[in-house]
């Protein structure tokens, strides 16, 4: 005769399938709240070999700003404060001129204004505003094949991303400050991403000291834990927000998400540092805002004021939230030029 089993036996089972139960919810809660992402290559629609390659940035937290103890730190920086991030894809590399010129050809621009990229038989996106086409040789001379764009302004950065958006189906903008130090940073809470020590540098970035005067090709460094490159380094980077000096002076409760609207044209908030830059500015906390003097000589004047800079030291790179937005959402992102423009 087979004995019952012992209560204490039974309790134990009980709770083992308990835990299972509820590891098993958690598990479907974080998958639909935090998607896991792979990563992706993209075709842009209307060429034959340009792709766009998008590395994973997991969901998280992160302290944004550096530590009072941190060597040439500057008081914009803000004190370290946790901020929350959503998960979402960003560019491994800059965006290059092979990726930017046929935003700016005739023949792309008439075949986007023509047919409009319709996403669950609706519109993503309003029609797209397009450069002027540009006078003189933007690179000024440093390259363009695999070489990224640059002496763009904010705005056409945003109107790229538009288009983009409207080209693909999926929604791409600029970062947000938060998310571009998040990413830089790849789990780090030093100085540059691998590590405090700016001798090793070399390993991951153009500089000053190294570039010989002038930007390089995408992706010739070290990349960071998460696979992006030139994260410090080669050109400077556009983010969504306004830059405010003091905006991160107190700490609050922030979602990497949440940006400062752009209201005026100057400055505007960059990130990484350049090929013309010194170690202090490549730093992932490191702030700098954007100046007249970068329109300064504008060889398009005056028809380029909203498109063309004279700053071959700045470009961006594109991320793509894990969630897309509504098409009333995305609308918000891609603004129409400040006034004093």
């Amino acid at each position: 005769m087979t004995r019952p089993m012992n209560r204490n036996l039974l309790f134990i089972v009980a709770l083992l399938c308990l835990s299972h139960v509820v590891l098993y919810a958690q598990k479907r809660t974080l998958s639909k709240s935090s998607p896991i992402l792979e990563p992706y290559s993209e075709l842009i629609p209307g060429t034959k070999d340009i792709f766009l390659e998008m590395m994973p940035i997991p969901a998280g937290e992160f302290l944004m700003g550096s530590p009072e103890n941190e060597p040439n730190r500057k008081e914009d920086e803000g004190k370290p404060q946790k901020v929350r991030v959503d998960a979402f894809w960003m560019g491994k590399f800059e965006i290059t001129w092979n990726q930017y010129e046929p935003f700016m050809s005739k023949e792309m621009r008439e075949e986007a204004l023509n047919k409009d990229k319709l996403v669950n038989g609706k519109t993503l996106v309003d029609a797209v505003s397009y450069p002027s086409p540009p006078y003189v040789d933007m690179s000024f001379g440093m390259g363009k094949d695999g070489y990224p764009a640059i002496n763009m302004t904010q705005y056409a950065a945003l109107m790229y991303c538009k288009w983009l958006t409207m080209k693909t189906g999926h929604f791409y903008r600029l970062p947000t400050e938060a998310e571009w130090e998040y990413a830089c940073r790849a789990g780090s809470t030093t100085a540059y991403h691998f590590g405090d020590d700016s001798k090793k540098l070399d390993e991951y970035a153009w500089y000053y000291e190294n570039s010989n005067g002038g930007y390089k090709k995408v992706g010739q460094k070290k990349p960071n834990a998460w696979g992006l490159y030139d994260m410090h380094g080669n050109v400077c980077e556009w983010t969504l927000d306004q830059y405010v000096p003091d905006a991160y002076q107190t700490p609050k409760e922030r979602k990497a998400s949440d940006y400062i609207p752009v209201t005026t044209l100057y400055p505007i908030a960059v990130k990484g540092g350049s090929w013309d830059d010194d170690p202090d500015q490549l730093r992932c906390a490191a702030r700098r805002g954007s100046q007249p003097s970068w329109k300064q000589r504008d060889p398009q004047i005056p028809k380029s004021k909203w498109w063309f800079t004279d700053a071959s030291f700045c470009g961006f790179r594109v991320v793509r939230p894990a969630i897309q937005p509504s098409k009333e959402e995305i609308e918000k992102y891609f603004r129409t030029p400040p006034d004093d423009l």
